[in-house]
């Protein structure tokens, strides 16, 4: 069998609250860069919706997500945890403790450079944007890029 090669925590995670803001940026990330993730002004080039499943499930949804996301060169994804405010097959109250770990598991990921919270049009706190790591290749196209144009 396949050796779990998944980093992310699996219990110890406490649930958040429904309203309470994820909001989290490495050092080196741009203010103006993580201000425009708060306000939503970066296209989500893909989104994964994890409402209504077990942690052990989301975990491996989560990793494997992040993982093809940084692949495929994408810088900014969505991710809908949901509030907390609907049950799931054994009637209990499961989103919010999905939340907990959403916070926690992308804080583990080194491929995420940043997340917050939605806005309201985007599943406010039910949902957050991810900046993910520029990848190398497009560092490489952007150095390319800014070399050819002249600086006067």
């Amino acid at each position: 069998p396949e050796r779990d090669r998944n980093i992310l925590s699996e219990e110890g995670i406490e649930p958040l609250d429904p309203w309470y803001v994820l909001d989290f940026k490495r050092p080196g990330v741009q203010n103006g860069v993580f201000r425009k993730l708060k306000q939503g002004r970066y296209e989500a080039e893909a989104r994964l919706v994890l409402r209504r499943m077990t942690v052990a499930r989301a975990r491996k949804e989560l990793y494997e997500f992040i993982q093809q996301a940084s692949e495929l060169g994408l810088r900014s994804v969505i991710i809908v945890h949901g509030k907390g405010e609907n049950t799931n097959e054994e009637g209990r109250r499961q989103a919010s403790i999905i939340k907990g770990f959403v916070n926690h598991w992308l804080q583990e990921l080194d491929a995420v450079q940043a997340f917050h919270s939605a806005q309201p049009r985007h599943g406010g706190t039910g949902a957050a944007y991810v900046l993910l790591r520029k990848g190398e290749e497009a560092k490489q196209r952007n150095r390319e890029k800014f070399r050819g144009e002249k600086k006067y």
